[in-house]
């Protein structure tokens, strides 16, 4: 199974790599979304998770790409929410297909377990 990993935060990135990878899962990362897209059309993944503030391309636009050109893709949102907070990009991020949302700080055991069980269900159609 594969996880790209669309963060612009490098330790969020390597932190997040490597809890995925040692749950066996096979993954990529991207700095931005402008980047995450170009890796989805190369070698597709399962599911993304995904910053919603970055640079070069926010997450919203992101998600929105993805989930027109890849409708079946699972997307875990994650903000620390910028300047205004998550509470003004989460519930856009749902809106526009993420499947699971969190906001940074998150516990790292929520995540995966979300992981998991988003993994589960698209195994199960």
């Amino acid at each position: 199974m594969r996880v790209l990993i669309i963060d612009d935060d490098e330790q969020m990135r390597i932190l997040l790599r490597q809890i995925m990878e040692w749950r066996g899962y096979d993954v990529s990362e991207a700095e931005n979304g402008k980047v995450g897209v170009r890796i989805q059309r190369d070698t597709p993944a399962e599911l993304i998770v995904t910053d919603l503030i970055m640079p070069e391309q926010e997450g919203l636009e992101t998600i929105r790409t993805i989930k027109n050109e890849f409708p079946g893709v699972k997307i875990v949102a994650i903000s620390g929410g910028g300047r205004i907070g998550p509470d003004a990009y989460l519930p856009a991020a749902r809106e526009l297909g993420a499947d699971r949302v969190f906001s940074k700080p998150f516990d790292i055991g929520e995540l995966v377990e979300a992981v998991e069980e988003l993994f589960a269900v698209s195994n199960k159609s």
